[in-house]
């Protein structure tokens, strides 16, 4: 299988299934020096762990990590950081039916119609433990990123058509909610709506934003490599995700120029600022030296208790009911998901931008003269 690797210089590569031994992600081109922890890593990984709470699935794992190599002495060392996280709470045997019949809004049928083959516990590699690797080379892309004074914060803007408001907007919040929202009444109201979906054994879906700062101006290629493209190409590459958009997004499309244009100025000290950033801090592929922030659709869960309709492979027409440990909500899980694979984009690009100029190679390799 292709396809699981990403990143030019700031390279990862994940393996491993949900069901397997264990998963990991080797993380190759970090810098050697950078401060780094088996704890660091774990922070990250807790964000994501199943069985915090009623709306996460009661699988439990302790999803502890660890590092096997490119660390020493508590810094990396400039080689490939290879770590892993151990599944200890399978149980396939949840899963045995589901290998003669394809799950409604799940891979089981395109995996089965690209490899002639799947793995049916919980999904193999389409699972959504395949993250672990993610989230773990996220935490390391973070630390990076935080050495040079990016900051990312991620949460659920909008679950099952509630919305957080912004005049209510509290970034401590997000971490004493299940459903990590800044916004204490929204996530009130969305944890009675979940109450309801679980009495129906249905799901719901929702929306996660990210915001960026602190990431400098100049970042990112014009043309098939643009930053944009590579933060929609990384956060459509989870899973769950169905939609992605930079700034105002589609609201952009019922504007006219006049509103939609971020006008310029010139502050004292002579740094170019904008008055607003309908553009969400990148143009033409190339970021701004504003906030970054986009926001991701996740679905509703498509394993669900409720009766659905579906084919098997003996070419009838039957109804299933999706037993197993399944979240009701994607959304929270995946919040430190789209942090991470964002964190792993910035970071790729960055390295990658450094030898665009050739003042900034010149004074590099001046200095190691």
């Amino acid at each position: 299988m292709s396809g699981s690797i990403y990143g030019t210089l700031f390279r990862i590569s994940t393996w491993g299934e949900s069901h397997g031994a264990g998963l990991g992600v080797v993380v190759d081109g970090c810098p050697a020096g950078l401060p780094l922890t088996e704890e660091d890593i774990q922070k990250y990984l807790d964000r994501r762990k199943p069985g915090q709470n009623r709306f996460a699935t009661p699988r439990k794992e302790e999803d502890a990590v660890e590092i096997l190599s490119g660390v020493f002495e508590g810094r990396t060392t400039g080689t490939p950081i290879s770590m892993l996280v151990y599944n200890q709470s399978q149980r396939s045997k949840d899963y045995s039916e589901i290998a003669s019949y394809y799950r409604p809004g799940h891979a089981d049928y395109t995996y089965d119609e690209k490899y002639g083959f799947r793995d049916y516990r919980g999904g193999g590699r389409s699972s959504g433990r395949e993250t672990i690797g993610r989230v773990a080379a996220g935490a390391v892309a973070c630390k990076l990123l935080q050495a040079i004074g990016v900051e990312i914060l991620t949460y659920s803007r909008k679950i099952g058509g509630i919305e957080i408001s912004d005049d209510r907007f509290d970034k401590e919040e997000i971490g004493r909610n299940p459903v990590c929202m800044p916004d204490a009444q929204a996530a009130k109201q969305v944890e009675a709506l979940l109450e309801e979906k679980l009495k129906e054994h249905d799901s719901v879906g929702g929306v996660i934003e990210c915001r960026i700062s602190g990431l400098p101006s100049g970042i990112g290629e014009p043309v098939f490599e643009k930053l944009s493209a590579n933060l929609g190409k990384a956060v459509l590459s989870i899973g769950a995700v169905k939609g992605f958009e930079l700034g105002d997004g589609f609201a952009a499309a019922d504007a006219f120029g006049s509103a939609n244009n971020d006008s310029f100025y010139y502050e004292k000290d002579g740094a170019i600022k904008k008055r607003s950033n309908h553009g969400g801090g990148i143009y033409g592929g190339i970021s701004d030296g504003s906030e970054i922030w986009f926001r991701a659709a996740v679905k509703p869960t498509p394993s669900i208790a409720k009766l659905q309709k579906t084919v098997n492979k003996a070419g009838e027409n039957i109804e299933v009911s999706i037993k197993g440990r399944h979240d009701p909500i994607i959304v929270p899980r995946a919040v430190v998901v789209v942090e991470s694979m964002a964190a792993l984009t910035l970071a790729d690009m960055l390295l990658v931008s450094m030898s665009a100029r050739l003042d900034a190679v010149v004074s590099f390799f001046k200095d190691k003269r």
